[in-house]
Formats: C-alpha cells, sequence, structure tokens
C-alpha cells in the first residue's frame, strides 16, 4: 500500500503544481501572495508532505490554484488528496450505499472472481 500511496501523493502534487502554473505563478511569488511557506509548499507539489486533512485548508488551496468549484477537476484534487492519505473519499464514505459494496470492487481488482450477484449489484452501482 506504501506504493500506492506515494504514487497518490506525486500524483496529487503533480496536479496541484499544475494549477499553480496555470495561474503564471513561481513558487515563491504564489507562496508569498497566499501566506504558504515556500518549503512545504516545494515538498506538497514533490509528494513529500501530505495534503491538509481539514476541508477548508483543502478548499483554500483549491481555490488559490484555481480550480473551479464543483468541477471534475475539484472532485479530483480532493479525491487525490483523500487517496494521498490512505484514505476513501468523505463522499463515498458516508453512502452507506456505495461502501456497502466497496468489498465487491475490492475483490474484482484484487483477481478474484466475483459472483454473479456481485457483479449484479456492481453494474448497477456504476450504472448510477
Amino acid at each position: 500500500m506504501k506504493g500506492v500511496i506515494g504514487m497518490a501523493k506525486n500524483i496529487f502534487g503533480e496536479f496541484v503544481k499544475t494549477y499553480r502554473l496555470k495561474c503564471g505563478l513561481g513558487l515563491r511569488e504564489f507562496c508569498r501572495n497566499y501566506g504558504h511557506d515556500a518549503g512545504n509548499w516545494s515538498k506538497l507539489e514533490r509528494g513529500l508532505l501530505n495534503p491538509p486533512e481539514k476541508e477548508e485548508d483543502l478548499t483554500s488551496i483549491g481555490e488559490q490554484i484555481g480550480i473551479k468549484k464543483n468541477s471534475e477537476d475539484w472532485m479530483k484534487f480532493f479525491d487525490l488528496a483523500s487517496l494521498t492519505r490512505g484514505k476513501i473519499p468523505k463522499d463515498i464514505f458516508d453512502d452507506d450505499e456505495v461502501l456497502e459494496k466497496l468489498p465487491i470492487f475490492f475483490r474484482t481488482t484484487r483477481g478474484i472472481k466475483p459472483s454473479e450477484e456481485d457483479l449484479r449489484r456492481l453494474v448497477e452501482i456504476l450504472k448510477k
């Protein structure tokens, strides 16, 4: 699992860096403008530092780097932040119906053949 989390950190960091660069700001200028420590921000972008856990802190960062709220990239930003910390995204975790089906997904991704009933339920979830 460490390998996946490390990979997620790198993906999250690259995602954040890409958006910062779209703002046309170098690292130091961005950090000066928004009150971030340049050394820690650099670590975040290089995948050496986890993203903040608090949703309001992530929201602030997302806004600062110019991600449009409620866009696909907004969701991706929060999903990557959760995965970086080795956690299931909050909206998934709060949905009992989806959460109940995750073991089917986990078994399938591990190469354990699901039952016909499991496949049927998984297809229903994916259609939603």
